[in-house]
């Protein structure tokens, strides 16, 4: 008997054949059906007594296994038709085709229509033309690209889905997932429409799409996809083109498919694989769809060993599909329910749960902002009553309702708190997993819990206004159980928290959630990556509810966190205010000085030592003398002593022209005058998509080389004549006429300002839009994300739903020329300090960061090792790595350690896998030990992360709580958090034996910053990682490593100081610059916010690190306690701020990291007793 075989790398094809299969005639060819992904090795025997070899490939001759299979048909002679798995035609995989090129086609179209009927008669005409037998078949019917597959009605109707997935699955007969999908749906009460595609694409040439006309044919209110993505890149605006779906103002929503079994996402702590998250997440988020549930499996649905190949299905998870359901009905009613009758809860952050630092959001006056959304829904006709019109009002009430700073902190006003009856909260409880049930009881006691429970009733921070709820979300939960800190990563959240969830959507029933700004703690919960199960407690606690999520547009990472695991959308919201330092105080005086030192250069030499005298004592009065390295009195008559002034002059020059937050962003207002100007000359300072640096025109113009950043006169003339000619700009309303008077080499990036980056910054009310648009149902439009002040404009306009990037291109080529760079200053710091070269380096690596940059931290671990990536010339992606040869490299390769952020381990697991990759290439080359520091330790682990399912680094609740007294404690939560190795073949290991082990040898801890929109003493992150990781050095190894830190915001000037270095010159930029203090006290409650905020990150990073120096200090304690001006404007707006701050100091000063002085001391004691009293007067 003849015998044909048939391999494909399509599962779905095998299911359709093995169907086909049952009903070919009798005595018709043996069929042999293999998958090419099963076939590990290749032999003679496996083509034995075949005549017929038929090989279909998606991905062509380059994959797995084809060319080899090929190549073994070709030496026995046996009979090969090739095809590629897509419909276009594909010449190579044609040219290995052994028949005529008639035959070819026609068997071919077979295929391309697919289906039973086509499958059986593909073979029927295999059978008959190529071995000459005589079955008969018919012609290949056609089976449309686009088509309805089929419509389920409800009962009683509340809304229309459509349900998009692959025309493959048709002609497969992979169908039974989307019956299940549309049944679910059509039994909560939706007319439910599934219908098949080939793609996406499939826009026609009058610009009509087939799959568009179907949705709105049947009145789609929402449109679930099953799909990848649609859109594609838009060179003109630099951003992702969303494709026509979007047309249809409808939410677009991506179920999750996975090709892996349940069983295994089951047993995973990641949930999704890397390769499912990168295809079916990361890429269909360009188009501006909702991350949803799991849904489906692909399962083994038959081991028919007489057929010969495993088949596989897809088939549902019958409980997601159900919550997947639900927040579809919820969607739906968005855009069905009338703005009166929709109820929507909006919650602010507080974390650290500080009376003073409610509503915590970076670069957001989350006060203000939360006045200004519910003046928008009032506008909109949504029903909001009583609410205060001014945004420090509206924290006093909250404040005054619960105070979350105590487990039974309730204020004076608690009788208008929100509350959940335990009973409901039991009744929830008692539904759980009993896992769940488990761990709850045993973090936090037997159901309801203790805290913030009195009378029967759990209480919420939160008040009522209408149909709009504004709460605060509760706190974590480590303040309850700070024991938990050293050795609970994974610790659940409070019976509370989840109590509070389930009281908006199970008592409230809210129909949307609004989180205010980065970042609240519920993103953070622990549970699985991407894929959430019941057992994961982001899912447990926000249920089906739907969440908009305002997020500043520089940070990706922890906005795509939230899209990922909590189904939100995102309105990206502008930066804050960009300004630059100037300098005030002793910092003028010197530079008056210096220019006066300049000008007596050429006038009157004879008082240059006086005036070389005066600097001194400023430098030293001010402490800049230790920041610069002077260790003696100079002789001033000595002309010698003006070299040194250079040095000055530069270390002026970098301070006075950071860049620092000049205040607050409100959402949906867009900034002053006076800000946008501060904001345009901010971000012309670098390169743009479709614009040249504004700063590096106006240099050339003035004949300055690229080197000018350095000398303060050069610098400010530079400045200058950029701020002027966008002054005039602005004067002159963007005329062209204005354009053109201005130096040549500046009219083009002015052109562009004016036509591009003006308009898209005053788009800042799309924001507040967005949010409405959102609300009501509608698609919030898909947009880039980054800094726009490190070239990056193309995040603007904001309001958009940001989107990141794909995990498989990082390290992008410019992000390695970047990682060089930070490789070679760190390491030419080193060498200037020692003498030597080090030897072992440990990188803080975020994922934000990665996302941001394409990969710049990576790049720098890679560069350090000497190793570059390879890439894929048409996808772009990083496709192998080469060794960087030691006679190339002129220097010994530097091992590393990394830690990694929990959000890079879940976006980024293929770099992951590259940088193990690298450490294994690297250890196994044959070098000496003085050139290559791996070949003596190759098989150690050097990537240490959180523990699967977990985030952080336990070091912010450590400090908060205050429960620790040394190095040792710090360094046991540091290890016990991220002590959990991930290497290509065993992914997050317990290992922390192995992670002390490399901190104790560790001479260096890096942290990179890639953007000046934010500072280490903006956030709890750099004092965690970096500071954590200086600490645990320091404790284990028993000395100070060097703590640096990589500036690349200006990609072509790039540095590398010391922790030490950057924390003065933060501290003196911003910290304790009136400018800036000024600024914060515009914005009230959240300004004064900022700066008890700020305190706090000093603390944390001197606790850590050993880095904040006494006159820091006593600037702070200075400027923020002394000053008779500030303590009025804390008494008025945030009393709690200023009893913050003086606790942090005097909490400084009895830990010894602050030698204060006595009348100093004296001050912020009296001070922090006067702001209690205050706090009582409220």
């Amino acid at each position: 008997m003849a015998k044909i075989a048939y391999f494909t790398n399509a599962d779905t094809e095998l299911l359709a054949f093995r169907t086909v299969w049952e009903q070919l005639p009798e005595g018709f060819p043996e069929l042999m059906v293999r998958s090419l992904e099963a076939q590990d090795q290749l032999g003679v025997e496996l083509l034995t007594d075949v005549d017929v070899l038929i090989v279909r490939s998606l991905g062509g001759l380059n994959s797995k296994g084809v060319k080899e299979l090929l190549d073994l048909a070709s030496s026995i002679g046996v009979v090969t038709l090739c095809f590629p798995g897509e419909s276009s035609l594909d010449l190579d995989l044609m040219e290995r085709s052994t028949v005529v090129s008639g035959i070819w086609k026609s068997a071919f179209r077979y295929l391309v229509e697919g289906g039973a009927h086509n499958f059986e008669n593909f073979l029927r005409f295999v059978a008959d033309t190529v071995l000459g037998l005589g079955f008969g078949f018919e012609e290949a019917k056609s089976v449309p690209n686009v088509g309805l597959y089929r419509s389920l009605l409800a009962n009683d109707p509340v809304g229309n889905v459509v349900v998009l997935f692959y025309r493959a699955h048709l002609i497969s007969g992979n169908t039974t997932f989307i019956e299940d999908m549309l049944e679910k749906m059509a039994s909560l009460g939706l007319n439910a429409h599934g219908i098949y595609a080939y793609s996406l694409r499939n826009s026609e040439d009058d610009g009509s799409d087939p799959i568009v006309e179907l949705c709105r044919s049947y009145k789609a209110d929402v449109v679930v996809s099953t799909m990848l993505a649609a859109g594609s890149f838009d060179e003109e605006s630099h951003s992702w083109d969303p494709g026509t779906l979007s047309s249809l103002d409808v939410p677009i929503v991506q179920a999750l498919v996975s090709t892996r079994p349940r069983s295994e996402w089951e047993n995973s702590d990641y949930g999704l694989m890397p390769m499912d998250v990168a295809m079916s997440v990361a890429v269909p988020e360009f188009d501006g769809r909702i991350v949803s549930h799991i849904v489906a499996f692909k399962e083994l649905i038959d081991e028919d060993e007489e057929f010969g190949s495993k088949i596989y299905a897809y088939r549902v998870d019958h409980e997601r599909l159900g919550r997947f359901a639900n927040y579809l009905v919820k969607l739906v009613r968005l855009g069905r329910v009338a703005n009166r009758d929709k109820k929507i809860a909006i919650v602010l952050s507080a974390y650290p749960t500080k009376r003073s630092r409610l509503g915590n959001a970076v670069g957001l006056d989350t006060p203000a902002s939360t006045i200004k959304v519910l003046d928008k829904l009032a506008e909109a006709g949504y029903s909001v009553e009583g609410y205060p019109k001014d945004g420090d009002l509206l924290m006093q009430m909250l404040g005054d309702t619960l105070d979350y700073h105590t487990p039974l902190g309730f204020g004076a006003k608690a009788d208008s708190a929100l509350y959940m009856h335990a009973s409901d909260y039991l009744t929830f409880f008692s539904q759980l997993p009993a896992s769940v049930r488990d761990q709850l009881e045993t973090d936090h006691k037997k159901a309801p819990g203790e805290v913030y429970y009195k009378d029967e009733k759990l209480y919420m921070q939160g008040l009522r206004f209408g149909n709009v709820l504004v709460c605060i979300q509760p706190p974590r939960g480590f303040g309850d159980n700070p024991i938990a800190i050293y050795h609970s990563p994974e610790l659940a959240p409070t019976h509370h928290y989840l109590a509070f969830y389930r009281y908006l959507e199970e008592v409230e029933k809210v129909d949307a959630v609004v989180h205010v700004g980065k970042h609240g703690t519920l993103e953070w919960l622990p549970g699985k990556s991407v894929g959430l199960s019941k057992q994961c407690f982001p899912d447990l606690a926000i249920g089906s509810t739907p969440v908009f999520y305002p997020f500043v547009i520089n940070d990706p990472g922890e906005g795509t966190q939230a899209k990922r695991r909590v189904h939100a959308t995102l309105i990206g919201h502008m930066i804050p205010p960009m300004t630059r330092a100037e300098t005030y105080g002793a910092l003028s005086k010197l530079e008056a000085l210096l220019d006066e030192h300049q000008r007596l250069t050429s006038l009157d030499p004879s008082k240059l030592a006086r005036i070389r005298e005066q600097i001194y004592e400023i430098l030293v009065s001010a402490e800049i003398d230790k920041e610069l390295g002077l260790e003696e009195e100079p002789d001033f008559l000595d002309d010698g002593f003006d070299d040194f002034l250079v040095h000055v002059d530069g270390y002026l020059c970098e301070i006075k022209d950071a860049l620092i937050r000049g205040g607050l962003h409100i959402f949906g207002q867009v900034p002053s005058h006076e800000e946008l100007l501060d904001l345009v000359v901010a971000i012309t300072r670098e390169d743009q998509p479709g614009a040249a640096s504004l700063r590096e025109a106006a240099a050339r113009h003035l004949g300055y080389g690229p080197n000018y950043l350095g000398e303060m006169r050069k610098v400010e003339e530079v400045e200058s004549l950029v701020r002027s000619e966008v002054e005039r700009l602005f004067f002159c309303d963007f005329d062209d006429a204005a354009i053109s008077e201005a130096p040549l080499e500046m009219q083009d990036t002015l052109r562009w300002v004016a036509q591009t980056l003006v308009p898209n910054i005053e788009r800042c009310g799309d924001e507040l839009e967005s949010l409405l648009r959102g609300l009501s149902g509608r698609f919030v439009p898909p947009g880039p994300s980054g800094s726009p002040t490190r070239g990056m404009s193309n995040a603007l306009p904001t309001g958009r739903n940001f989107y990141s990037i794909d995990p498989r291109g990082v390290p992008s080529r410019l992000a390695y020329e970047v990682g060089v760079d930070l490789s070679d200053r760190l390491i030419e710091r080193y060498l200037n300090e020692t003498g030597q070269y080090p030897r072992s380096v440990g990188v803080v690596i975020w994922g934000t960061a990665a996302i941001r940059t394409g990969g710049d931290d990576v790049a720098q671990v890679l560069a350090l090792l000497g190793v570059r990536p390879k890439w894929n010339e048409s996808s772009q992606r990083v496709s192998a790595l080469e060794v960087v040869p030691l006679s190339e490299l002129n220097r010994p390769r530097v091992d590393v350690t990394c830690r990694v952020s929990g959000f890079f381990r879940d976006a980024f697991p293929q770099s992951l896998k590259l940088l193990d990759e690298a450490f294994e290439l690297v250890g196994s080359l044959d070098e000496p030990f003085d050139m290559n520091p791996l070949v003596k330790d190759r098989d150690t682990p050097r990537i240490f992360g959180p523990k699967p399912r977990a985030y952080g680094s336990g070091i912010l609740p450590l400090l908060e709580s205050q429960h620790w007294r040394s190095d040792e404690d710090l360094a046991e939560v540091y290890v016990s958090w991220g002590g959990y190795s991930y290497t290509k073949d065993a992914f997050g290991v317990e290992n922390k034996e192995a992670f002390r082990s490399r901190l104790s040898q560790t001479q260096i801890a890096s942290k990179n910053q890639d953007n000046r929109e934010h500072d280490i003493f903006d956030s709890d992150d750099y004092l965690q990682d970096h500071g954590g990781m200086i600490a645990a050095i320091r404790h284990l190894s028993g000395k100070d490593p060097k703590a640096y830190f990589g500036d690349s915001s200006r990609t072509k000037a790039i540095k590398v100081s010391s922790l030490e270095q950057e924390a003065a010159k933060v501290v003196r930029s911003r910290v304790v610059n009136p400018k800036w203090i000024e600024a914060m006290m515009k914005h009230g409650y959240k300004g004064a916010f900022e700066m008890a905020a700020t305190v706090d990150y000093v603390y944390g990073y001197d606790a850590t690190a050993h880095v904040v120096k006494d006159w820091m200090y006593e600037s702070i304690a200075a400027s923020y306690v002394g000053d008779e001006t500030v303590r009025k404007f804390f008494r008025s707006s945030n009393p709690h701020a200023l009893t913050s701050i003086c606790e942090r100091l005097l909490e400084a000063a009895q830990r010894g990291l602050w030698s204060a002085k006595g009348e100093t001391l004296d001050m912020v004691r009296d001070t922090m007793f006067e702001s209690e009293a205050w706090e009582e007067e409220r």
